[in-house]
């Protein structure tokens, strides 16, 4: 019995074998962090030859340039409740993908410099965003802290997957984080009770 499958072109073969490797490298860094992904991995997980993924992506820290972009969030402007609302969105977004390229970045953001410099990029465009929204003298401050509170939260989750924050779902988490994103972005700032009251 003849095989009528139309046969591939060599750029479609090409295409196919490098989609096989980015999903092929997207597990491996997600899994395993930058460090501790190989070439030679990579390849015998997408079966093809360590050359071939060489020569498609000229070296590691282009694959995995390819499989880890952070992928920027909506435009966040407005007033500081509409700024609040857009900053939780975003986190419950986060929290429902479990994208393996967003979680090969935040595995190796702290081992790998172009990883955490992609982190720290994406993070401060949206922080500049948020701090121009803020009508208060401490509104890069604050826009830090939110930054600072999303990423814990996401390296949680996915990351060191602590009790709590890795089962509950994304509605859940962002109606308890809801307080905290208001009064970070719109609330005044508490003395420490405990220092003496000027008079």
């Amino acid at each position: 019995m003849s095989d009528h499958r139309p046969r591939l072109s060599r750029a479609e073969r090409r295409r196919q074998t490098e989609n096989r490797i980015l999903a092929a490298a997207r597990r491996l860094f997600a899994t395993l962090g930058y460090d501790r992904t190989t070439i030679r991995g990579v390849a015998a997980a997408a079966e093809t030859d360590p050359g071939l993924v060489m020569r498609y992506f000229g070296s590691k820290d282009a694959l995995f340039a390819r499989v880890a972009e952070v992928a920027p969030d909506q435009p966040v402007a407005g007033t500081p409740e509409e700024v609040a609302e857009l900053l939780l969105a975003a986190v419950a977004g986060k929290l429902e993908s479990d994208a393996p390229g967003t979680l090969a970045m935040l595995r190796s953001m702290l081992t790998h410099p172009d990883a955490g410099d992609e982190v720290r990029a994406a993070i401060a465009e949206q922080q500049r965003q948020v701090s121009a929204s803020l009508p208060t003298d401490d509104a890069v401050l604050r826009a830090g802290l939110v930054g600072a509170l999303t990423i814990g939260v996401l390296l949680s989750r996915h990351l060191l997957q602590l009790e709590g924050v890795r089962d509950a779902g994304a509605a859940e988490i962002v109606s308890v984080l809801r307080p905290a994103v208001h009064a970070i972005t719109q609330g005044a700032a508490e003395p420490d009770p405990r220092s003496p009251r000027r008079r």
